[in-house]
């Protein structure tokens, strides 16, 4: 069992990370890449009345440079990530096997709305130079979101009773009723156009890799099942 889920997870989650490298490449880096334009257009001042332009500048830090450095840790960081959702998946599989490939289609979804779609619905996908809330409130709050937005569906989907039910489509709905942190002005030195693409850009290439990962990872179970 434990080698049937490390396999499973070790080869979709290595083929979704490259999916969503390339997607990435193609349509997320160059939006990132033109914010940090008008970013680096800002004049560097001791003190900001922005809290936009609020960021420190440490000449002695380390940041990939463009072209392959970036491309090989942006790579490396999406194996990581892809590797460790797809544990989760496969870990689930052994507890409520998928009775056909297209199931993993509907748990990769539901991995997409727990750790991406509810989450960013309070704290949206940002690009260099905007406004943001206190780093750890904003984890808190991403942390708490995922949880119980996994709660919520799991409750939904899996039990019969109506109370639960409804417990569980509360779970789905408090964290947004307590609203995530925001910050004292919402600002970005980007254009707003840009700021909507970026939103956009990120939302359909985790949709994409979260299907294509539930998709892999159920046919690979399956397989190494049937063998």
């Amino acid at each position: 069992m434990i080698k049937r889920i490390a396999r499973t997870a070790g080869f979709s989650g290595l083929l979704a990370a490259l999916l969503l490298t390339v997607l990435q490449s193609l349509w997320v880096s160059p939006l990132i890449l033109q914010a940090e334009t008008f970013e680096s257009a800002v004049p560097e001042q001791h003190e900001h009345d922005s809290p936009v332009a609020a960021h420190s500048h440490d000449p002695a830090a380390w940041a990939p440079e463009d072209g392959w450095q970036r491309l090989l840790a942006t790579t490396g960081g999406n194996l990581v990530v892809a590797v460790g959702f797809a544990l989760i998946l496969a870990a689930l599989y052994s507890l409520r096997e998928p009775n056909r490939v297209m199931t993993g289609a509907l748990w990769g979804l539901a991995g997409f709305a727990v750790f991406c779609l509810a989450p960013t619905l309070g704290l949206p996908p940002e690009l260099p130079g905007t406004a943001a809330a206190d780093l750890g409130q904003r984890q808190s709050w991403w942390i708490g979101t995922a949880a119980a937005t996994a709660a919520g569906l799991a409750l939904v989907v899996f039990t019969h009773h109506w109370l639960l039910k409804v417990l569980g489509v509360a779970l789905l709905v408090v964290p947004h009723v307590i609203g995530a942190p925001q910050p004292p002005v919402h600002e970005s030195l980007a254009p707003q156009a840009l700021v909507a693409q970026f939103k956009l850009a990120s939302w359909l290439t985790n949709a994409a890799f979260w299907l294509a990962l539930g998709l892999l990872s159920a046919w690979l179970y399956r397989r190494a099942n049937q063998a």
